[in-house]
Protein backbone atom coordinates (compact mmCIF):
# COMPACT_ATOMS: atom_id res chain seq x y z
CA UNK A 1 0.00 0.00 0.00
CA UNK A 2 1.35 3.42 -0.94
CA UNK A 3 0.49 4.97 2.40
CA UNK A 4 2.35 2.27 4.25
CA UNK A 5 5.38 2.90 2.06
CA UNK A 6 5.22 6.63 2.79
CA UNK A 7 5.32 6.28 6.54
CA UNK A 8 8.09 3.70 6.33
CA UNK A 9 10.18 6.06 4.19
CA UNK A 10 9.61 9.06 6.46
CA UNK A 11 10.16 7.13 9.66
CA UNK A 12 13.15 5.28 8.29
CA UNK A 13 14.86 8.41 7.06
CA UNK A 14 14.22 10.25 10.33
CA UNK A 15 15.36 7.30 12.39
CA UNK A 16 18.58 7.31 10.42
CA UNK A 17 19.33 10.68 12.03
CA UNK A 18 19.63 8.95 15.37
CA UNK A 19 22.38 6.68 14.13
CA UNK A 20 24.09 8.92 11.64
CA UNK A 21 26.32 10.54 14.22
CA UNK A 22 27.11 7.50 16.31
CA UNK A 23 30.76 7.09 17.29
CA UNK A 24 31.29 4.44 14.62
CA UNK A 25 29.68 6.50 11.87
CA UNK A 26 31.01 10.03 12.10
CA UNK A 27 34.31 11.16 10.64
CA UNK A 28 34.44 13.82 13.37
CA UNK A 29 36.29 11.32 15.54
CA UNK A 30 39.32 12.25 13.40
CA UNK A 31 40.76 15.75 13.22
CA UNK A 32 39.70 17.75 10.17
CA UNK A 33 42.50 19.53 8.35
CA UNK A 34 42.21 23.26 7.85
CA UNK A 35 41.42 24.44 4.37
CA UNK A 36 38.44 25.18 2.15
CA UNK A 37 35.03 24.54 3.69
CA UNK A 38 33.41 21.35 2.52
CA UNK A 39 29.88 22.74 2.42
CA UNK A 40 28.61 24.57 -0.63
CA UNK A 41 27.83 28.29 -0.15
CA UNK A 42 24.07 27.80 0.11
CA UNK A 43 24.58 24.88 2.48
CA UNK A 44 26.67 27.13 4.72
CA UNK A 45 23.80 29.64 4.81
CA UNK A 46 21.30 26.95 5.79
CA UNK A 47 23.76 25.51 8.31
CA UNK A 48 24.39 28.71 10.27
CA UNK A 49 20.69 29.59 10.35
CA UNK A 50 19.87 26.15 11.76
CA UNK A 51 22.77 25.92 14.23
CA UNK A 52 23.31 29.51 15.37
CA UNK A 53 19.64 30.47 15.17
CA UNK A 54 16.29 28.77 15.60
CA UNK A 55 15.87 28.39 11.85
CA UNK A 56 15.23 30.92 9.11
CA UNK A 57 12.39 33.38 8.83
CA UNK A 58 11.30 34.37 5.30
CA UNK A 59 14.03 36.66 3.94
CA UNK A 60 16.77 35.44 6.30
CA UNK A 61 18.44 33.20 3.72
CA UNK A 62 18.69 36.03 1.22
CA UNK A 63 20.01 38.39 3.91
CA UNK A 64 22.80 36.01 4.93
CA UNK A 65 23.69 35.43 1.27
CA UNK A 66 23.99 39.17 0.72
CA UNK A 67 26.19 40.02 3.72
CA UNK A 68 28.06 36.71 3.75
CA UNK A 69 28.13 33.87 6.28
CA UNK A 70 31.25 35.10 8.07
CA UNK A 71 29.92 38.61 8.57
CA UNK A 72 26.58 37.26 9.82
CA UNK A 73 28.37 35.06 12.36
CA UNK A 74 30.48 38.02 13.50
CA UNK A 75 27.36 40.13 13.96
CA UNK A 76 25.62 37.47 16.01
CA UNK A 77 28.70 37.01 18.20
CA UNK A 78 28.74 40.76 18.86
CA UNK A 79 25.34 40.45 20.49
CA UNK A 80 25.37 43.89 22.13
CA UNK A 81 25.52 45.56 18.72
CA UNK A 82 22.48 43.73 17.29
CA UNK A 83 19.32 45.88 17.59
CA UNK A 84 16.51 43.81 19.04
CA UNK A 85 13.33 45.86 19.15
CA UNK A 86 11.25 42.71 18.61
CA UNK A 87 12.83 40.91 21.57
CA UNK A 88 12.46 43.95 23.83
CA UNK A 89 8.78 44.21 22.89
CA UNK A 90 8.21 40.54 23.65
CA UNK A 91 9.69 40.72 27.14
CA UNK A 92 7.86 43.97 27.87
CA UNK A 93 4.54 42.30 27.09
CA UNK A 94 4.81 39.98 30.13
CA UNK A 95 3.67 41.30 33.51
CA UNK A 96 5.62 38.49 35.17
CA UNK A 97 8.96 39.76 33.83
CA UNK A 98 8.14 43.33 34.88
CA UNK A 99 7.56 42.13 38.44
CA UNK A 100 10.32 42.13 41.01
CA UNK A 101 11.46 38.95 42.69
CA UNK A 102 10.06 40.35 45.93
CA UNK A 103 6.62 40.78 44.38
CA UNK A 104 6.65 37.24 43.03
CA UNK A 105 7.87 35.82 46.33
CA UNK A 106 5.04 37.68 48.07
CA UNK A 107 2.58 36.16 45.60
CA UNK A 108 3.83 32.69 46.50
CA UNK A 109 3.47 33.44 50.21
CA UNK A 110 -0.07 34.71 49.67
CA UNK A 111 -0.96 31.58 47.74
CA UNK A 112 0.44 29.30 50.43
CA UNK A 113 -1.29 31.23 53.21
CA UNK A 114 -4.69 31.20 51.52
CA UNK A 115 -4.42 27.51 50.71
CA UNK A 116 -3.46 26.67 54.30
CA UNK A 117 -6.41 28.66 55.62
CA UNK A 118 -8.76 26.93 53.18
CA UNK A 119 -7.43 23.52 54.18
CA UNK A 120 -7.87 24.29 57.90
CA UNK A 121 -11.46 25.36 57.31
CA UNK A 122 -12.17 22.30 55.20
CA UNK A 123 -10.76 20.01 57.88
CA UNK A 124 -12.78 21.69 60.64
CA UNK A 125 -16.15 21.25 58.91
CA UNK A 126 -17.85 18.15 60.27
CA UNK A 127 -21.16 18.42 58.40
CA UNK A 128 -21.41 15.53 55.92
CA UNK A 129 -24.03 17.17 53.70
CA UNK A 130 -22.25 18.33 50.50
CA UNK A 131 -24.40 21.44 50.09
CA UNK A 132 -23.90 22.41 53.71
CA UNK A 133 -20.12 21.87 53.47
CA UNK A 134 -19.97 24.07 50.36
CA UNK A 135 -21.99 26.80 52.06
CA UNK A 136 -19.77 26.76 55.15
CA UNK A 137 -16.63 26.88 53.02
CA UNK A 138 -18.00 29.86 51.08
CA UNK A 139 -18.88 31.64 54.32
CA UNK A 140 -15.51 31.13 55.98
CA UNK A 141 -13.05 31.27 53.06
CA UNK A 142 -12.48 34.21 50.72
CA UNK A 143 -13.09 32.14 47.57
CA UNK A 144 -12.81 35.07 45.10
CA UNK A 145 -9.40 36.01 46.56
CA UNK A 146 -8.25 32.40 46.50
CA UNK A 147 -9.27 32.17 42.86
CA UNK A 148 -7.59 35.48 41.99
CA UNK A 149 -4.28 34.63 43.66
CA UNK A 150 -4.31 31.11 42.16
CA UNK A 151 -4.85 32.54 38.68
CA UNK A 152 -2.00 35.03 39.13
CA UNK A 153 0.28 32.23 40.30
CA UNK A 154 -0.71 30.05 37.36
CA UNK A 155 0.01 32.94 34.98
CA UNK A 156 3.60 33.04 36.26
CA UNK A 157 4.09 29.46 35.11
CA UNK A 158 2.44 30.08 31.74
CA UNK A 159 4.50 33.24 31.17
CA UNK A 160 7.74 31.36 31.89
CA UNK A 161 6.97 28.86 29.16
CA UNK A 162 5.54 31.15 26.50
CA UNK A 163 8.20 33.86 26.91
CA UNK A 164 11.05 31.42 26.27
CA UNK A 165 9.48 30.26 23.02
CA UNK A 166 8.36 33.75 22.00
CA UNK A 167 11.91 35.08 22.37
CA UNK A 168 13.32 32.19 20.35
CA UNK A 169 10.84 33.02 17.59
CA UNK A 170 11.04 36.81 17.60
CA UNK A 171 14.46 37.97 18.78
CA UNK A 172 16.97 39.23 16.23
CA UNK A 173 19.76 38.23 18.64
CA UNK A 174 19.34 34.62 17.61
CA UNK A 175 22.72 33.29 18.69
CA UNK A 176 22.22 34.83 22.11
CA UNK A 177 18.83 33.10 22.38
CA UNK A 178 20.46 29.81 21.44
CA UNK A 179 23.00 30.40 24.21
CA UNK A 180 20.25 31.30 26.71
CA UNK A 181 18.58 28.00 25.82
CA UNK A 182 21.92 26.19 26.22
CA UNK A 183 22.74 27.66 29.64
CA UNK A 184 19.24 27.31 31.05
CA UNK A 185 19.52 23.65 30.15
CA UNK A 186 23.09 23.35 31.46
CA UNK A 187 22.11 25.04 34.75
CA UNK A 188 18.71 23.38 34.73
CA UNK A 189 16.08 24.10 37.39
CA UNK A 190 12.63 22.53 37.73
CA UNK A 191 9.69 24.95 37.88
CA UNK A 192 7.51 22.37 39.60
CA UNK A 193 9.52 22.27 42.84
CA UNK A 194 8.01 24.48 45.53
CA UNK A 195 8.41 28.21 44.83
CA UNK A 196 11.09 27.76 42.14
CA UNK A 197 8.84 29.03 39.35
CA UNK A 198 8.48 32.36 41.19
CA UNK A 199 12.27 32.79 41.09
CA UNK A 200 12.78 31.74 37.45
CA UNK A 201 11.81 35.14 35.94
CA UNK A 202 14.80 36.66 37.77
CA UNK A 203 16.91 33.63 36.84
CA UNK A 204 16.19 34.15 33.13
CA UNK A 205 16.16 37.96 33.10
CA UNK A 206 18.97 38.87 35.51
CA UNK A 207 21.19 35.78 35.80
CA UNK A 208 21.37 33.82 32.52
CA UNK A 209 20.39 36.22 29.77
CA UNK A 210 22.87 39.06 30.42
CA UNK A 211 25.77 36.62 30.91
CA UNK A 212 25.05 34.08 28.16
CA UNK A 213 28.02 35.29 26.10
CA UNK A 214 30.22 36.62 28.89
CA UNK A 215 32.75 35.03 31.24
CA UNK A 216 31.91 31.57 32.55
CA UNK A 217 33.07 32.42 36.08
CA UNK A 218 30.64 35.36 36.24
CA UNK A 219 27.80 33.15 35.04
CA UNK A 220 28.70 30.37 37.47
CA UNK A 221 28.76 32.81 40.39
CA UNK A 222 25.43 34.38 39.49
CA UNK A 223 23.81 30.95 39.22
CA UNK A 224 25.27 29.89 42.58
CA UNK A 225 23.64 32.92 44.25
CA UNK A 226 20.28 32.70 42.48
CA UNK A 227 17.27 31.77 44.64
CA UNK A 228 16.05 29.47 41.85
CA UNK A 229 19.18 27.29 42.06
CA UNK A 230 19.61 27.66 45.81
CA UNK A 231 16.12 26.31 46.43
CA UNK A 232 16.06 23.72 43.63
CA UNK A 233 19.23 21.98 44.83
CA UNK A 234 18.58 22.66 48.54
CA UNK A 235 21.69 24.73 49.28
CA UNK A 236 19.56 27.46 50.87
CA UNK A 237 19.17 25.34 54.00
CA UNK A 238 22.64 23.75 54.06
CA UNK A 239 24.50 24.56 57.24
CA UNK A 240 27.51 23.41 59.22
CA UNK A 241 26.89 20.18 61.06
CA UNK A 242 27.44 19.99 64.77
CA UNK A 243 30.92 18.50 64.36
CA UNK A 244 32.28 21.76 62.90
CA UNK A 245 32.41 25.36 64.17
CA UNK A 246 30.47 28.22 62.58
CA UNK A 247 31.61 31.82 62.42
CA UNK A 248 29.29 32.76 65.28
CA UNK A 249 29.53 29.55 67.31
CA UNK A 250 31.29 29.33 70.65
CA UNK A 251 34.90 28.34 70.04
CA UNK A 252 35.03 26.67 73.41
CA UNK A 253 31.98 24.52 72.65
CA UNK A 254 33.42 23.57 69.27
CA UNK A 255 36.68 22.52 70.87
CA UNK A 256 34.84 20.45 73.50
CA UNK A 257 32.87 18.65 70.77
CA UNK A 258 36.03 18.05 68.78
CA UNK A 259 37.86 16.55 71.79
CA UNK A 260 34.86 14.36 72.60
CA UNK A 261 34.62 13.00 69.06
CA UNK A 262 38.38 12.38 68.93
CA UNK A 263 38.17 10.26 72.06
CA UNK A 264 35.60 7.87 70.61
CA UNK A 265 36.07 4.80 68.44
CA UNK A 266 34.99 4.85 64.79
CA UNK A 267 31.53 3.38 65.34
CA UNK A 268 30.86 5.46 68.46
CA UNK A 269 32.04 8.61 66.66
CA UNK A 270 29.68 7.89 63.75
CA UNK A 271 26.73 7.37 66.10
CA UNK A 272 27.57 10.53 68.04
CA UNK A 273 27.78 12.62 64.86
CA UNK A 274 24.44 11.22 63.66
CA UNK A 275 22.88 12.09 67.01
CA UNK A 276 24.25 15.64 66.85
CA UNK A 277 22.96 15.98 63.30
CA UNK A 278 19.52 14.78 64.34
CA UNK A 279 19.38 17.22 67.24
CA UNK A 280 20.34 20.12 65.03
CA UNK A 281 17.34 19.51 62.77
CA UNK A 282 19.31 20.57 59.70
CA UNK A 283 22.85 20.11 58.53
CA UNK A 284 25.12 19.78 55.56
CA UNK A 285 23.36 19.24 52.24
CA UNK A 286 25.53 17.90 49.40
CA UNK A 287 23.04 18.20 46.52
CA UNK A 288 24.27 21.44 44.99
CA UNK A 289 27.95 20.69 45.63
CA UNK A 290 27.64 17.39 43.78
CA UNK A 291 25.79 18.82 40.77
CA UNK A 292 28.06 21.87 40.73
CA UNK A 293 31.00 19.58 39.98
CA UNK A 294 29.32 16.78 38.04
CA UNK A 295 26.95 18.80 35.83
CA UNK A 296 28.05 22.43 35.90
CA UNK A 297 31.86 22.36 35.83
CA UNK A 298 34.21 19.35 35.99
CA UNK A 299 31.96 16.64 34.58
CA UNK A 300 31.43 13.15 35.95
CA UNK A 301 35.00 12.15 35.08
CA UNK A 302 36.51 15.43 36.24
CA UNK A 303 38.80 13.98 38.89
CA UNK A 304 36.91 14.88 42.06
CA UNK A 305 36.06 12.51 44.90
CA UNK A 306 33.28 12.19 47.45
CA UNK A 307 35.59 13.97 49.88
CA UNK A 308 35.69 16.93 47.48
CA UNK A 309 31.88 16.94 47.33
CA UNK A 310 31.71 17.21 51.12
CA UNK A 311 34.38 19.92 51.25
CA UNK A 312 32.64 21.98 48.56
CA UNK A 313 29.32 21.59 50.38
CA UNK A 314 31.00 22.81 53.58
CA UNK A 315 32.47 25.80 51.73
CA UNK A 316 29.01 26.78 50.47
CA UNK A 317 27.20 26.57 53.80
CA UNK A 318 25.50 29.85 54.62
CA UNK A 319 24.90 30.64 50.95
CA UNK A 320 21.17 31.11 51.18
CA UNK A 321 18.24 33.48 50.77
CA UNK A 322 15.15 34.31 52.79
CA UNK A 323 12.08 32.65 51.21
CA UNK A 324 9.79 34.60 53.56
CA UNK A 325 11.31 37.96 52.59
CA UNK A 326 11.74 39.93 49.41
CA UNK A 327 15.52 39.80 49.36
CA UNK A 328 17.73 37.69 47.11
CA UNK A 329 21.00 36.02 48.00
CA UNK A 330 22.39 36.46 51.47
CA UNK A 331 25.32 34.99 53.35
CA UNK A 332 24.54 33.84 56.89
CA UNK A 333 27.68 33.40 59.01
CA UNK A 334 25.80 31.48 61.70
CA UNK A 335 25.17 28.71 59.15
CA UNK A 336 28.66 28.67 57.65
CA UNK A 337 31.17 25.94 58.41
CA UNK A 338 34.25 27.91 59.44
CA UNK A 339 36.61 24.94 59.67
CA UNK A 340 39.57 24.29 57.39
CA UNK A 341 38.76 22.65 54.06
CA UNK A 342 40.73 21.09 51.20
CA UNK A 343 39.08 21.21 47.76
CA UNK A 344 40.82 19.46 44.86
CA UNK A 345 44.13 19.89 46.64
CA UNK A 346 43.57 23.58 47.46
CA UNK A 347 43.63 24.46 51.15
CA UNK A 348 40.98 26.87 52.42
CA UNK A 349 42.08 28.16 55.87
CA UNK A 350 39.79 28.06 58.87
CA UNK A 351 37.95 31.10 60.17
CA UNK A 352 36.77 32.50 56.85
CA UNK A 353 33.25 33.18 55.57
CA UNK A 354 31.86 33.81 52.08
CA UNK A 355 35.42 33.72 50.71
CA UNK A 356 35.30 29.91 50.96
CA UNK A 357 32.50 29.65 48.41
CA UNK A 358 34.00 32.28 46.12
CA UNK A 359 37.35 30.46 46.13
CA UNK A 360 35.62 27.17 45.31
CA UNK A 361 33.91 28.78 42.30
CA UNK A 362 37.27 30.20 41.17
CA UNK A 363 38.91 26.78 41.48
CA UNK A 364 36.15 25.01 39.58
CA UNK A 365 35.70 27.65 36.85
CA UNK A 366 39.40 27.61 36.00
CA UNK A 367 40.03 23.87 36.25
CA UNK A 368 41.24 22.23 32.99
CA UNK A 369 38.50 19.60 33.36
CA UNK A 370 35.88 22.37 33.35
CA UNK A 371 37.28 23.91 30.17
CA UNK A 372 37.07 20.52 28.47
CA UNK A 373 33.65 19.56 29.84
CA UNK A 374 31.93 22.85 28.99
CA UNK A 375 33.58 23.07 25.58
CA UNK A 376 32.54 19.53 24.71
CA UNK A 377 28.93 20.32 25.59
CA UNK A 378 29.06 23.44 23.42
CA UNK A 379 30.61 21.42 20.59
CA UNK A 380 27.83 18.85 20.90
CA UNK A 381 25.27 21.65 20.64
CA UNK A 382 26.82 23.43 17.68
CA UNK A 383 28.80 20.81 15.76
CA UNK A 384 28.04 17.13 16.35
CA UNK A 385 26.56 14.71 18.85
CA UNK A 386 30.05 13.19 18.96
CA UNK A 387 32.44 16.13 18.45
CA UNK A 388 35.99 15.55 17.30
CA UNK A 389 38.44 15.36 20.21
CA UNK A 390 40.85 17.64 18.35
CA UNK A 391 38.16 20.32 18.03
CA UNK A 392 37.24 20.05 21.70
CA UNK A 393 40.90 20.24 22.77
CA UNK A 394 41.58 23.23 20.53
CA UNK A 395 38.57 25.24 21.73
CA UNK A 396 39.03 24.18 25.36
CA UNK A 397 42.47 25.76 25.09
CA UNK A 398 40.75 28.94 23.86
CA UNK A 399 38.39 28.75 26.84
CA UNK A 400 41.37 28.54 29.19
CA UNK A 401 43.51 31.22 27.52
CA UNK A 402 40.58 33.67 27.46
CA UNK A 403 39.79 33.06 31.15
CA UNK A 404 36.56 31.28 30.34
CA UNK A 405 35.28 33.72 27.71
CA UNK A 406 32.12 32.07 26.36
CA UNK A 407 31.99 34.22 23.24
CA UNK A 408 35.55 33.32 22.25
CA UNK A 409 34.93 29.63 22.87
CA UNK A 410 31.83 29.71 20.68
CA UNK A 411 33.74 31.66 18.03
CA UNK A 412 36.39 28.93 18.00
CA UNK A 413 33.73 26.27 17.44
CA UNK A 414 31.53 27.94 14.83
CA UNK A 415 34.35 29.21 12.62
CA UNK A 416 36.20 25.88 12.62
CA UNK A 417 36.62 23.59 9.62
CA UNK A 418 34.79 20.91 11.62
CA UNK A 419 31.71 23.15 11.90
CA UNK A 420 31.57 23.41 8.11
CA UNK A 421 32.42 19.77 7.46
CA UNK A 422 29.99 17.97 5.15
CA UNK A 423 29.57 15.21 7.71
CA UNK A 424 27.80 17.55 10.13
CA UNK A 425 25.34 19.09 7.65
CA UNK A 426 21.83 18.22 8.85
CA UNK A 427 23.42 15.72 11.22
CA UNK A 428 21.67 16.82 14.41
CA UNK A 429 17.99 16.31 15.23
CA UNK A 430 15.96 19.24 16.54
CA UNK A 431 14.65 18.97 20.05
CA UNK A 432 10.90 19.64 20.41
CA UNK A 433 11.67 23.22 21.47
CA UNK A 434 13.88 23.78 18.43
CA UNK A 435 11.34 22.13 16.14
CA UNK A 436 8.41 24.28 17.24
CA UNK A 437 10.48 27.49 17.26
CA UNK A 438 11.90 26.81 13.78
CA UNK A 439 8.48 25.91 12.35
CA UNK A 440 6.94 29.11 13.71
CA UNK A 441 9.82 31.15 12.30
CA UNK A 442 9.60 29.39 8.94
CA UNK A 443 5.91 30.24 8.69
CA UNK A 444 6.55 33.86 9.74
CA UNK A 445 4.36 33.47 12.82
CA UNK A 446 4.24 36.29 15.38
CA UNK A 447 5.43 35.47 18.91
CA UNK A 448 2.69 33.71 20.84
CA UNK A 449 2.13 35.36 24.22
CA UNK A 450 -0.34 32.67 25.22
CA UNK A 451 0.83 29.28 26.45
CA UNK A 452 -0.62 27.35 23.52
CA UNK A 453 2.52 27.06 21.41
CA UNK A 454 4.64 26.27 24.48
CA UNK A 455 2.18 23.52 25.39
CA UNK A 456 2.88 21.92 22.00
CA UNK A 457 6.56 21.74 23.00
CA UNK A 458 5.52 20.00 26.20
CA UNK A 459 3.28 17.52 24.40
CA UNK A 460 6.13 16.69 22.06
CA UNK A 461 8.11 15.66 25.14
CA UNK A 462 10.08 18.70 26.36
CA UNK A 463 8.11 20.89 28.80
CA UNK A 464 9.89 24.21 29.26
CA UNK A 465 11.50 24.38 32.71
CA UNK A 466 9.94 20.96 33.18
CA UNK A 467 12.99 18.71 33.51
CA UNK A 468 12.72 17.26 37.01
CA UNK A 469 16.30 16.01 37.20
CA UNK A 470 19.19 18.55 37.22
CA UNK A 471 20.96 17.06 34.19
CA UNK A 472 18.89 19.04 31.68
CA UNK A 473 17.32 17.80 28.46
CA UNK A 474 19.56 15.57 26.29
CA UNK A 475 21.18 16.98 23.15
CA UNK A 476 21.41 13.77 21.12
CA UNK A 477 19.44 12.43 18.19
CA UNK A 478 18.62 9.10 19.83
CA UNK A 479 16.94 10.87 22.76
CA UNK A 480 14.27 12.37 20.52
CA UNK A 481 13.79 9.86 17.70
CA UNK A 482 11.40 6.93 17.96
CA UNK A 483 8.32 5.88 16.01
CA UNK A 484 5.86 7.66 18.28
CA UNK A 485 7.88 10.87 18.27
CA UNK A 486 8.17 10.84 14.48
CA UNK A 487 4.43 10.46 14.04
CA UNK A 488 3.76 13.26 16.53
CA UNK A 489 6.15 15.55 14.67
CA UNK A 490 4.46 14.81 11.33
CA UNK A 491 1.07 15.52 12.89
CA UNK A 492 2.40 18.80 14.31
CA UNK A 493 3.51 19.94 10.86
CA UNK A 494 0.09 19.15 9.40
CA UNK A 495 -1.70 20.92 12.25
CA UNK A 496 0.46 24.01 11.80
CA UNK A 497 -0.14 24.17 8.07
CA UNK A 498 -3.83 23.60 8.70
CA UNK A 499 -4.10 26.75 10.79
CA UNK A 500 -4.52 24.96 14.10
CA UNK A 501 -1.52 26.56 15.79
CA UNK A 502 -1.92 30.02 17.31
CA UNK A 503 -0.81 32.83 15.00
CA UNK A 504 -0.01 30.63 11.99
CA UNK A 505 -1.85 31.13 8.73
CA UNK A 506 -1.00 30.23 5.17
CA UNK A 507 -2.05 33.79 4.31
CA UNK A 508 0.80 35.13 6.42
CA UNK A 509 3.39 33.00 4.62
CA UNK A 510 4.81 35.07 1.75
CA UNK A 511 5.40 32.25 -0.78
CA UNK A 512 1.74 31.20 -0.55
CA UNK A 513 0.51 33.95 -2.87
CA UNK A 514 2.74 32.71 -5.69
CA UNK A 515 2.32 28.99 -5.09
CA UNK A 516 -1.36 28.63 -4.19
CA UNK A 517 -2.55 28.22 -7.79
CA UNK A 518 0.58 26.60 -9.20
CA UNK A 519 0.82 23.00 -10.37
CA UNK A 520 1.55 20.33 -7.80
CA UNK A 521 5.12 19.95 -9.03
CA UNK A 522 5.68 23.71 -8.87
CA UNK A 523 4.21 23.81 -5.35
CA UNK A 524 6.59 21.10 -4.22
CA UNK A 525 9.56 22.89 -5.78
CA UNK A 526 8.55 26.16 -4.10
CA UNK A 527 8.02 24.60 -0.69
CA UNK A 528 11.34 22.73 -0.90
CA UNK A 529 13.09 26.02 -1.70
CA UNK A 530 11.33 27.98 1.04
CA UNK A 531 11.37 25.46 3.89
CA UNK A 532 13.95 22.79 3.11
CA UNK A 533 16.89 24.71 1.70
CA UNK A 534 16.24 23.47 -1.83
CA UNK A 535 17.57 19.98 -1.03
CA UNK A 536 15.46 16.88 -0.31
CA UNK A 537 15.81 13.17 -0.84
CA UNK A 538 13.96 11.52 -3.70
CA UNK A 539 11.79 9.71 -1.12
CA UNK A 540 10.72 12.97 0.55
CA UNK A 541 10.00 14.60 -2.78
CA UNK A 542 7.85 11.64 -3.85
CA UNK A 543 5.76 11.91 -0.67
CA UNK A 544 5.28 15.65 -1.17
CA UNK A 545 4.19 15.15 -4.77
CA UNK A 546 1.74 12.35 -3.92
CA UNK A 547 0.45 14.25 -0.91
CA UNK A 548 -0.33 11.23 1.17
CA UNK A 549 -0.76 11.64 4.92
CA UNK A 550 -0.13 8.25 6.51
CA UNK A 551 -1.76 9.38 9.73
CA UNK A 552 -5.18 9.57 8.12
CA UNK A 553 -5.28 6.10 6.61
CA UNK A 554 -7.47 4.27 9.08
CA UNK A 555 -6.48 0.99 7.48
CA UNK A 556 -2.86 1.46 8.49
CA UNK A 557 -2.25 -0.60 11.63
CA UNK A 558 0.42 1.90 12.75
CA UNK A 559 -1.92 4.89 12.55
CA UNK A 560 -3.04 4.29 16.10
CA UNK A 561 0.51 4.88 17.31
CA UNK A 562 0.19 8.59 16.57
CA UNK A 563 -1.04 10.39 19.68
CA UNK A 564 -3.94 12.74 19.15
CA UNK A 565 -2.25 15.64 20.92
CA UNK A 566 -2.06 17.76 17.79
CA UNK A 567 -5.62 17.22 16.67
CA UNK A 568 -8.47 19.67 17.13
CA UNK A 569 -11.60 18.28 18.78
CA UNK A 570 -10.26 14.76 18.20
CA UNK A 571 -10.64 15.24 14.46
CA UNK A 572 -7.64 14.32 12.29
CA UNK A 573 -6.05 17.02 10.19
CA UNK A 574 -7.17 16.77 6.58
CA UNK A 575 -5.37 19.06 4.16
CA UNK A 576 -5.40 19.61 0.44
CA UNK A 577 -3.33 21.59 -2.03
CA UNK A 578 -0.50 23.85 -0.90
CA UNK A 579 -1.28 23.48 2.81
CA UNK A 580 -0.88 19.72 2.46
CA UNK A 581 2.56 20.12 0.84
CA UNK A 582 3.66 22.56 3.55
CA UNK A 583 2.41 20.31 6.36
CA UNK A 584 4.20 17.26 5.01
CA UNK A 585 7.38 19.30 4.42
CA UNK A 586 7.41 20.45 8.05
CA UNK A 587 7.21 16.81 9.07
CA UNK A 588 9.90 15.71 6.62
CA UNK A 589 13.32 14.48 7.78
CA UNK A 590 15.04 17.47 6.19
CA UNK A 591 13.09 19.88 8.41
CA UNK A 592 13.51 17.76 11.53
CA UNK A 593 17.29 18.02 11.22
CA UNK A 594 19.50 20.98 11.85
Amino acid sequence: MRTRTSIVLLAGTLAACATRVSPSATPLEQPVASGPREMLPDEQVQHVLNRLAFGARPGDVQHVREIGVDRWIAQQLAVESVPDAAGVAVMASYDTFRSSSGDLAALYRDLQSIRRDAQRVKTSITDTNPAARTAQMAARVDIPRLRQVSQRAQKVNLDLQSSRLAMAVASDRQLNEVMVDFWENHFSVFAGKGPVRFYIPEYDRDVIRPRAMGKFRDLLGAVAKSPAMLFYLDNWQSMADTAHPTLTASRQNAQVRARLLASLGDEQRQRAMQAMQKRSGRGLNENYARELMELHTLGVDGGYTQHDVIEVARALTGWTFAPQQAGGFTFRPEMHDAGEKVVLGHRLPAGRGIEDGNDVLDILARAPATAHFVTRKLAARFVSDVPAPALVDRCAARFTSSDGDIRETVRCLVTSPEFFSRSVYRAKVKSPFELVASALRAMNAPPDSTARSAQIVARLGQPIFGRQTPDGWPDRADAWMNTGAILSRINFGLSLAGGRVTGVSMNGWAPAAELRNATREAQVDGVVRALLGGQVSSETRAILVRGENPLLDRGDPDAGMAPAVMRAADRPVQLQGLAQVVGLALGAPEFQRR
